[in-house]
């Protein structure tokens, strides 16, 4: 047996290429392997320069695919107004200035773990051609679809909101130390980062202080208060911006079209204004716009309107212009109607808010700086054009207050109905200028011309004079003292008897100009950096109407201590020069003026009345 040759003629079947040899059968690929699983097929290697796959529309009776999934970014080039992430993104990988690790923040629905796994396709993108870090992902690389797919071994993606505990974060940093085992970098995406404990953060503090060269972390984050500062500084920052509404409504209509349906361009702006910037939400939206009506119908915008639970925007600017126009009636029918309709009635506030805001940027920019259409622009821009800007700013503060309240009240119907009855009777208010003003001249501060008149309404109320309520809104007492001038300031300190102001404003205020509720001055130097503020507080306290003050660089008067000084030394020059003190001066050297008094006058006694018998 021993000198038997056991060397086979040919070499063994296990070392003979399997492909190469006729005879081998295929194997079924119905069989379990050894380790009891079905038989992956085999697949074809990945081709380097294949391109994505556009998106196509599921044929009738397939799995849908929802349209916030099924249009998901891809590339960089996808994404919506992140233009200056992907520069930086860029210029770093050009240069090789790569952090470690990558904060991305923004609202919900922005994209930011869309934008993670972009970002973890880029650092490890291969190709036959290219062979770094590129944010080109056009072609498909080596490692894309493993990644895209979530099943790569070297990028691990979890949710920090179910693993919270510092165990879980220390058994996941255990392997950062170990190399990567296909790509080029160890990636790890924390979602909802702001969601660790403390004990959590602590452990990853450590390693994001000396992390290996071969790892990078990629955190997302909706509430970055609540990420410690001491992860924000050791990772490079990208805040992810709000997405315009024009720009959405135009990605909705290009997705739109290549699904077959047909949305006005009205509805698409609703959708657009609902999703509040987040490309998410408004693909949802859109989702559900989309089966409002048969197949080849059209989605309008009073359909969208209806399924999102909005008022009709015509009918709340009506309701805006009865409001400005003092009309309570009109108003609390037009809102009644709308409840009718199913207006929610917080809704409506924040559609008067939008209204308001609307008119104020069309009195300053013009309807063109609106978006909307151009007969609501122009109805807006005529309540501003006819609307003071301190009557806009006054009801944009009792809107805010209105719409806190009808959010909270039990009854918001109730709470809306009394907001706008407060609002129709302040908006026909004068301002505290126009109050005073109007005071001064002995006429009616409530009267024509105090309040706001669109579409000719009048002054509600009319059992009731519109002076105490002009007074009463702007807090005006009937003997408020009246400035006319600087001077006049200053005697109303004196007679206040406030010493440290008084003392502050006569000798570091140098007048450049003055008008009732608004001073200018240059500050003398050494002057109190809260001197202009003080002075605000102070008269609008004792005149009960607002001022402002504002300290200028230069070209001020002389201040009241500069000028008296300068008037002791031309009244001491003066004296000097008189020739009977001349002369004593020179007959007495050293002698010096210490005080100059003015001597008035003795007034004369008093005559008796027996002096005038007499």
């Amino acid at each position: 047996m021993a000198d038997q040759d056991l060397t086979p003629d040919s070499a063994p079947p296990w070392d003979e290429p399997a492909f190469d040899r006729e005879d081998v059968a295929e194997r079924d690929e119905n069989t379990a392997d050894i380790f009891g699983e079905a038989a992956a097929p085999v697949q074809a290697p990945v081709v380097a320069d294949k391109p994505l796959p556009e998106p196509e529309p599921e044929e009738l009776g397939a799995a849908y695919t929802v349209l916030a999934r099924k249009y998901r970014p891809r590339t960089f080039e996808d994404l919506i107004g992140q233009e200056a992430m992907v520069r930086t993104l860029a210029n770093a990988f050009t240069t090789g200035r790569i952090a470690h690790a990558f904060m991305l923040t923004g609202v919900r629905g922005v994209g930011k773990t869309t934008t993670a796994r972009l970002l973890a396709r880029a650092l490890n993108y291969e190709s036959d051609t290219v062979h770094g870090p590129s944010v080109d992902l056009t072609v498909e690389g080596r490692h894309c679809r493993s990644i895209i797919e979530g099943r790569h071994m070297d990028v691990l993606e979890l949710d920090a909101a179910s693993r919270t505990k510092v165990d879980e974060m220390r058994e996941l940093l255990d392997g950062v130390r170990y190399a990567p085992v296909e790509a080029r970098y160890k990636v790890y995406i924390i979602d909802e980062v702001h969601m660790l404990s403390t004990a959590a953060f602590n452990a990853l503090l450590k390693t994001l202080e000396e992390p290996p060269p071969h790892a990078k972390f990629i955190f997302a984050t909706t509430e970055i208060r609540k990420v410690p500062v001491t992860i924000l500084s050791r990772t490079q920052r990208f805040d992810l911006r709000r997405i315009e509404p024009d720009v959405l409504a135009k990605h909705f209509d290009r997705i739109s079209q290549k699904e077959g349906a047909r949305i006005d361009a009205d509805a698409l702006a609703l959708i657009a204004r609902a999703a509040e910037g987040s490309a998410r939400d408004g693909l949802s939206l859109l989702d559900q716009a989309i089966v409002q009506t048969e197949r080849g119908q059209t989605v309008t915008a009073a359909v969208v309107r209806d399924m999102l639970g909005l008022a009709d925007r015509s009918q709340t600017i009506a309701l805006f212009e009865q409001v400005m126009s003092g009309k309570p009636g009109e108003a609390l029918t037009t809102f009644r109607q709308l409840w009718g309709f199913g207006a929610d009635p917080v809704v409506v506030m924040l559609d008067l808010l939008d209204h308001c805001h609307a008119s104020s940027v069309a009195k300053a920019l013009g309807p063109d700086a609106l978006s909307m259409p151009k007969e609501q622009a122009a109805r807006l821009t005529s309540v501003g054009a006819q609307t003071s800007a301190g009557t806009m700013a006054r009801l944009w503060q009792l809107l805010l207050k209105a719409y806190d309240e009808v959010r909270r009240a039990p009854d918001a119907m109730a709470a809306a109905e009394m907001a706008l009855i407060r609002l129709c009777y302040a908006a026909d208010l004068p301002g505290p200028e126009e109050a005073l003003k109007a005071l001064r001249d002995g006429g009616n501060p409530g009267g024509p011309g105090g309040g706001v008149a669109v579409g000719g309404g009048s002054a509600p109320g009319g059992a009731v004079s519109a002076a105490p309520r002009a007074m009463a809104a702007v807090g005006v007492a009937p003997a408020a003292p009246v400035l006319a001038s600087f001077d006049d300031v200053l005697k109303l300190i004196a007679e206040k008897r406030d010493i440290g102001l008084r003392l502050d404003v006569e000798q570091y205020v140098r007048p450049i100009s003055f008008r009732p509720g608004a001073i200018t001055f240059e500050a003398a130097p050494g002057a109190p950096g809260n001197l202009a503020g003080r002075l605000v507080r102070a008269l609008k306290e004792w005149t009960g109407q607002p001022w402002l003050i504002a300290a200028e660089g230069g070209g001020g008067a002389e201040s009241l201590m500069e000028r008296q000084k300068r008037e002791e030394r031309e009244a001491l020059a003066a004296i000097k020069s008189d020739p009977f003190v001349a002369s004593v001066l020179s007959a007495f050297p050293g002698t010096e003026i210490v005080e100059i008094r003015k001597v008035l006058a003795p007034e004369p006694a008093p005559i008796e009345p027996d002096e005038v018998e007499d």
